[in-house]
């Protein structure tokens, strides 16, 4: 995914000058809605998804910086614009200081790898020294956009985050734990951690109220293995693991889930 191909230069708005919050996520729609890959989306189906997001906590995230953004069902391809608000607004930021630079960001609801990619790579530049000051200095749009663009990657890589899988093997048989454990980190290119928990039972029956339901105490071990690893060996940790086990659907002690990931960076 270019970066050049996702801020829309059309939806570049300088100088503005807003009330409040809700005055300014109005105007993001107006902004966005300058691009015709949101010609056919209503502007209140881009509103209520700005406002969704911001209930779950203001995107201001502090230093006169927000980067409102939404996912949406109708929205086929990124639209990505910049606003520069001079005299600043209360944007219910994050440091409680006014936002003075918004970028926004209206994605396809399935895209959440390059969403999560695209936010990543904005952050990063921002933090470069001088970058948002440079930005503000500029008055017209065009020179705007080329400031933010001047600074950023041109291409966000985002074909590797799509090859991980997590898996959750939960364990409460002792006697099986050490060696299931030791089948999982022979394989290469795979990381583990192992969590310690404490099972239901177990602590339901410290409770004075249900303690008369255990007349027998129950088995205290309890621990989740956490991997990250490439899809392509879901099977072979499966196999690995049944070799200790046997077929897990017939199996007491011992429980395995796994999951996609959107997005997965570093290592353990």
């Amino acid at each position: 995914m270019k970066l050049i191909n996702v801020l829309r230069k059309e939806c570049v708005f300088t100088n503005a000058k807003f009330g409040d919050k809700a005055e300014a996520l109005i105007e993001i729609v107006q902004t966005a809605k300058k691009s015709s890959i949101l010609k056919d989306v209503p502007d209140e189906e881009i509103l209520t998804g700005l406002e969704e997001r911001e209930s779950l906590g203001s995107t201001g995230f502090g230093k006169g910086i927000a980067i409102p953004h939404c996912r949406l069902k109708s929205v086929s391809d990124f639209v990505m614009g910049l606003i520069t608000i001079p005299s600043g607004v209360d944007f219910e930021a994050l440091d409680g200081e006014k936002v003075t630079l918004i970028i926004f960001i209206i994605a396809p609801e399935k895209e959440t790898n390059k969403h999560l990619k695209l936010l990543s790579a904005i952050s990063q530049t921002l933090l470069i020294p001088g970058v948002v000051e440079e930005m503000m200095t500029e008055s017209t749009p065009e020179a705007v956009y080329e400031s933010f663009l001047r600074h950023t990657h041109a291409e966000i890589d985002t074909a590797k985050q799509a090859t991980k899988c997590q898996f959750n093997v939960f364990i409460q048989d002792e006697n099986v734990f050490h060696e299931i454990l030791e089948k999982l980190t022979g394989i290469e290119t795979s990381h583990f951690i192992v969590a310690n928990t404490e099972n239901v039972a177990a602590y339901l029956a410290k409770v004075p109220l249900f303690a008369d339901f255990w007349r027998d105490k129950p088995s205290s071990f309890s621990k989740i293995i956490i991997g990250v690893l490439d899809k392509g060996l879901t099977n072979e940790v499966i196999r690995r693991i049944e070799s200790v086990t046997g077929d897990l659907d017939k199996c007491s002690g011992v429980m395995v889930t796994v999951r996609d990931i959107s997005y997965a960076a570093g290592s353990l």
